[in-house]
């Protein structure tokens, strides 16, 4: 039976990685991004390899009154949501917390908790009168492990963590499944973005290790959503094979 899937952060990096793991399962999906151009882009890609059925909806998960109008459009156009995948985050800058730029605080914050929690509570209801569902929610090793420069992100992917749990908690009379997936280094478009386009410092970042992959997420996520209704993965991470904890890696010379 085909599931509706809806993942936030669908134009690129995991979330567009997750997106060809679910199309391939043969499942529906609906993809949020605030990129509309590439938005299209991705849902051309899935149909035209997978034969996929692909609902598309820009939004930005930081607009609470735009998340609420496109949720109840999506449940009104498309139908109830199967599974719900928090995807959409960011890391902007690695400074000293008192040398952070508050704006990149702030839309940190805005986007990896305030983002997540519109969301959930727009999709949440519906699964909870259907008695059935399933959110998974992307953390970070960072939400367990804090390192240097990074204390707000650090924060805002313990508050994943923390919030996939009360969640749970609270839906525990349900079958509703509730998941935190927390990767460690993946190699995508993230540190472009944490620095801001400088692809020289981005590539820096990478040098030495062979970071996880994105599909590698992707496999893992649709691995949790493919268990049988008695399994129910609360967390899970992954790390890369040089990697200990958040941030102490060997890099090769």
């Amino acid at each position: 039976m085909k599931r509706t899937v809806l993942i936030t952060g669908a134009t690129s990096g995991i979330g567009e990685a997750i997106a060809h793991s679910f199309a391939q399962n043969g499942d529906r999906l609906v993809l949020t991004g605030r990129r509309e151009e590439r938005l299209s882009a991705v849902k051309d890609e899935l149909e035209s390899t997978y034969q996929a059925t692909v609902f598309t909806y820009p939004m930005d998960v930081r607009d609470a009154e735009l998340v609420a109008t496109i949720c109840q459009k999506i449940l009104n156009e498309v139908g109830p949501v199967d599974i719900l995948v928090n995807n959409a985050g960011l890391a902007l800058g690695l400074e000293k917390f008192q040398d952070y730029v508050t704006e990149d605080m702030l839309t940190m914050l805005d986007t990896n908790v305030r983002g997540l929690l519109l969301v959930t509570r727009q999709i949440l209801p519906q699964m909870v009168e259907k008695n059935q569902g399933h959110i998974i929610n992307i953390g970070s090793t960072a939400g367990i492990y804090a390192y240097g420069g990074a204390a707000v992100y650090s924060a805002t992917k313990a508050a994943v963590k923390v919030l996939s749990d009360g969640i749970r908690i609270d839906t525990v009379a349900t079958d509703i499944k509730v998941t935190t997936v927390q990767p460690g280094l993946v190699e995508t478009d993230f540190s472009l973005v944490r620095f801001h386009g400088d692809q020289e410092r981005a590539a820096q970042f990478y040098k030495g290790i062979e970071a996880l992959q994105a599909q590698d997420i992707a496999d893992i996520v649709l691995f949790i959503a493919n268990q049988p209704r008695r399994v129910q993965i609360s967390d899970i991470t992954i790390m890369a094979n040089q990697q200990a904890t958040g941030f102490t890696f060997h890099r090769e010379q």
